[in-house]
């Protein structure tokens, strides 16, 4: 496990956006798994830019995003369909062809899974993994649990997960109850991972995920086991773990 410190969000963007941009230039083919929430959008504003201005051609990529929440169409605002078109793909040539997400507004759990794995593997796995961390470790929304999940499920989420994404609804009660995710063992299949993680309120579980033992009680601990991890944290979310560097 890599651990690459920055300095502020900002600074964690450009550096976890300079390992995609990296990964894209060498394997313009690259099967991309990627991540919603308020830590990403930093990486996508900074991985737009220099599509712009032709530094990174995403015209050969595939995308795979992490989850979804189950019940919401692709056209609500607040699904992530609508979270990943309006934050990058409406800004870069990746093919819409090539962009996959779980659907939401499919209620056969069963058989969106499987689907979902299955397009996975069609597409010869994922090369780079990129994600986002809870509060409480979780990794999409696989949330703290007695065992590590295997392929995408379905999940019901956590009262600390429905609080923290509450504001993105009007209220609490109109967050949804549950949600389509890459499993564990899918996300630890991908060749390489970068997770980026930010602020005071991180640093907590950054030391419990990165450096207490691993246990599904903290699913991103998981990590710890994977051959080709990098951390990109600014000193913030470091804060309470720089002993240990």
């Amino acid at each position: 496990m890599k651990i690459i410190r920055a300095k502020d969000y900002n600074d964690m963007s450009r550096k976890a956006a300079n390992i995609i941009s990296a990964q894209v230039i060498l394997k313009p083919d690259s099967v991309l798994g990627l991540a919603t929430g308020s830590s990403p959008i930093g990486i996508y504003e900074q991985l737009i830019k220099w599509y712009n201005k032709g530094d990174v051609d995403f015209g050969e990529c595939t995308t795979f995003n992490l989850d979804e929440y189950r019940g919401l169409t692709a056209y609500h605002d607040q699904s992530y369909h609508y979270f990943m078109h309006k934050n990058f793909f409406d800004a870069i040539n990746v093919p819409e062809s090539r962009i996959n997400l779980p659907d939401g507004a499919q209620m056969d759990a069963e058989r969106e899974c499987e689907r979902y794995d299955a397009a996975i593997q069609a597409a010869g796995g994922i090369d780079l993994q990129l994600l986002g961390m809870g509060l409480n470790g979780h990794i999409g929304f696989n949330e703290p649990d007695d065992y590590f999940s295997k392929g995408t499920h379905c999940v019901d989420l956590t009262e600390s997960t429905i609080e923290a994404n509450k504001r993105f609804f009007e209220s609490a009660d109109d967050v949804p109850r549950q949600a389509y995710t890459m499993g564990v063992q899918t996300i630890m299949l991908a060749r390489r991972i970068v997770i980026v993680v930010s602020g005071e309120n991180k640093a907590d579980i950054v030391r419990q995920a990165f450096f207490g033992p691993v246990t599904p009680r903290v699913p991103a601990s998981i990590l710890q086991l994977h051959t080709d991890v990098s951390v990109v944290a600014d000193e913030a979310a470091l804060s309470k773990s720089m002993d240990l560097l």
